[in-house]
């Protein structure tokens, strides 16, 4: 891999990592559990974000948070397709 892949893939990583900062500070998260989150980038120039160990209770509310997230995107698509 050359050295430019390495760091748009790093930039991808890093942004990723920050967005989900800031998703898991907006549910109220504590700062240390933003703290394990780690960009990465592998060999092969993936970009990665590595989430680390978390307290099942933070998974709980992240799993929470996203079910919410994808039952109000269903019924916007539901309510958004024309009707017979």
């Amino acid at each position: 891999m050359d050295m430019q892949t390495w760091r748009d893939s790093r930039t991808r990583a890093d942004n990723a990592t920050k967005v989900l900062r800031e998703a898991l500070a907006a549910l109220g998260l504590p700062e240390r559990v933003q703290q394990h989150l780690r960009p990465m980038v592998t060999h092969s120039g993936t970009p990665l974000v590595h989430v680390g160990m978390l307290n099942a209770e933070y998974i709980e509310q992240i799993a929470e948070a996203l079910r919410v997230v994808a039952e109000a995107r269903s019924l916007t698509a539901a309510a958004q397709e024309p009707g017979p």
